[in-house]
């Protein structure tokens, strides 16, 4: 009988049985990775640079853009590593690291979804109350809650879950450490506790989930009593692919989490970890971006500097 203690390293889930199919899937992580640093990071410059967009809206994105590249970085290098250079190994601090710091930006962004949820509310069914209610000082609390809620959270899971004595091996049928993989080889019986805490996690995940919906509701009363088609059609397009990304996060989220140990499904989890940790860093800003004028004047401003600086 093994235990955490003894297991120095943990092999996960390769890309693949050749070369060419690991070179592959290196090439498209790749795209992705530099595809959400490029468009994060646009955002982060683009709401830094421009004092017009030093509002709690462009505050809360700016935020969830930090959280977006901290988690695809958590996952997406040692994944791309791997397949690079033919490898399947991970520490054992490693491990923990991943598990620690992609609950952490998980959690946290979920929690800032929520908030900016609030903020639409707000912004759209209580607008002469916009200022009073989210001013400069209550938008940091809430964007401190946020990122302290993830820190707890990540605590409270890599402890459990690294505490747990692992009895079937060291072999990860995921391409990153994920607590659900790490609980199939861990004791019979012995990951009740980790099991728990999960389904609370998800418990206040979906209560989240729920404030999210009740307030779109109460968003799209609003827009449809809107006299402006123009101002309904803009409501919708900045709302609806906000709620799109949660409910995509959620579903997928829980089905990971929620399904039990014992169920395997390889090619189905990898669809699932994909959809739920690496689609939603690379497509937020996509999303935020598309459909705001205000942040895609200052983003091509920002990009014809870069170019008129690179040419002198």
């Amino acid at each position: 009988m093994s235990n955490s203690s003894s297991i120095t390293e943990f092999l996960l889930l390769p890309f693949g049985d050749t070369r060419e199919l690991q070179l592959l899937h290196f090439a498209l992580f790749l795209g992705i990775y530099l595809a959400a640093l490029l468009g994060n990071g646009l955002i982060l410059t683009a709401v830094a640079c421009d004092h017009r967009l030093h509002t709690p809206m462009y505050f809360f994105l700016l935020n969830l853009a930090l959280l977006d590249l901290g988690c695809i970085s958590t996952t997406l290098p040692k994944a791309m590593a791997n397949s690079l250079w033919d490898s399947r190994a991970i520490s054992h601090a490693g491990c923990a690291a991943q598990v620690f710091f992609f609950f952490f930006f998980f959690s946290a962004e979920y929690s800032l979804l929520t908030i900016m949820s609030y903020d639409r509310y707000v912004a759209i069914c209580k607008p002469l109350h916009y200022g009073s209610l989210l001013g400069s000082r209550a938008c940091a609390q809430m964007a401190a809650a946020a990122w302290g809620s993830g820190v707890l959270n990540a605590l409270l899971h890599t402890a459990s879950t690294f505490s747990l004595p692992l009895c079937r091996g060291n072999t990860l049928d995921q391409f990153f450490c994920e607590i659900p993989q790490i609980l199939k080889i861990c004791c019979s019986e012995s990951y009740l506790r980790e099991i728990g805490l999960l389904m609370f996690s998800v418990f206040v995940f979906f209560v989240c989930f729920v404030f999210i919906m009740l307030s779109y509701v109460q968003i799209f009363r609003a827009v449809q009593r809107m006299p402006s088609k123009q101002g309904q059609h803009k409501a919708f397009s900045t709302c609806l692919p906000h709620l799109a990304v949660v409910s995509l996060v959620i579903s997928t989220g829980m089905f990971a989490y929620l399904k039990p140990p014992s169920t395997t499904f390889p090619s189905l989890d990898l669809l699932v970890a994909v959809l739920y940790s690496v689609v939603p860093p690379a497509v937020n800003p996509l999303i935020y971006s598309m459909r705001n004028q205000e942040l895609k004047d200052t983003l091509r401003k920002v990009i014809s500097r870069i170019f008129l600086n690179s040419d002198k």
